[in-house]
């Protein structure tokens, strides 16, 4: 055999033995994953579904849902805290409505021992009163107004007699700034209804308020006046709405202001 094909014999061999140990040799470990630990959770209790105001809450409509420890707001109801509190709250009234997995604060329920709902919920001191509204809402800003909405009530009345001018009708704001706590049977807005009818509206009073209600239904016809968002959280002074002032009106038209 000639010197050339020894030698190519060799580099083949060699070439051989590579690719053998080559194949041969394990692979690299992949490296491996970087570990994430999750972040530690609480037990928050949550409404199930919608709770409405005014409703009893059952034991369905309240679950537990793991809450970031980390961010878990202040006042609510938590299991490490309150382990009982799902029998603790059931048969509890909303007082405020409550969306679904929204967490349940306590002040929102109340409990109300067997009482109604609007005695439980009146704070101290004072009443609720009824007045007849118009049906068609002619006399409650054409029935836009909703619970929890601030009004004026305005008694308009027959007055004495315009000489000249014939019959004529005194109105008069007896109470500014009340708030109204249910329209009918309803002491929510429902279903995303922008109008709530009733035959009645239930008002939040002082006693000497409502004893002026009970005046002015007797005397004439009461008038809701929706006030504006704005300056619905302004003061009240009792005695002062009206500041003795009366407004003669006849056929929808202001004659003259007089002083009672």
């Amino acid at each position: 055999m000639s010197p050339a094909r020894i030698i190519i014999l060799l580099v083949a061999l060699v070439a051989g033995i590579g690719a053998a140990m080559l194949i041969s040799k394990p692979s690299q470990a992949p490296a491996p994953a970087a570990r994430i630990e999750a972040a530690p959770t609480v037990p928050v209790l949550v409404a199930a579904a919608d709770i409405p105001v005014g409703n009893v809450v059952a034991a369905a409509d309240l679950r537990w849902l793991d809450w970031p420890l980390a961010s878990v707001p202040s006042g609510v109801v938590r299991k490490d805290e309150a382990p009982q509190a799902e029998q603790e709250l059931t048969g509890q009234v909303a007082r405020y409505g409550m969306l679904a997995a929204e967490p349940i604060r306590r002040e929102k329920l109340i409990k109300t021992d067997g009482t109604g709902f609007l005695s439980a919920v009146l704070p101290s001191g004072m009443r609720a009163v009824a007045i007849s509204t118009d049906s068609r809402g002619a006399n409650t800003a054409g029935g836009f107004i909703l619970p929890n909405d601030r009004v004026d009530v305005i008694v308009t009345m027959k007055g004495p007699a315009v000489e000249g001018e014939g019959e004529a009708f005194l109105s008069e704001t007896i109470l500014r700034n009340m708030r109204v706590l249910a329209i009918g049977q309803n002491v929510q807005e429902r279903n995303g209804e922008k109008v709530v009818v009733g035959e009645t509206a239930t008002l939040e009073v002082d006693p000497g308020q409502a004893e002026s209600l009970f005046r002015a239904q007797k005397m004439g016809t009461l008038t809701l006046s929706l006030r504006s968002l704005k300056d619905a959280g302004q003061a009240t002074t009792p005695g002062t709405a009206s500041e003795g002032a009366l407004t003669i009106v006849k056929y929808g038209v202001t004659l003259r202001s007089t002083s009672q």
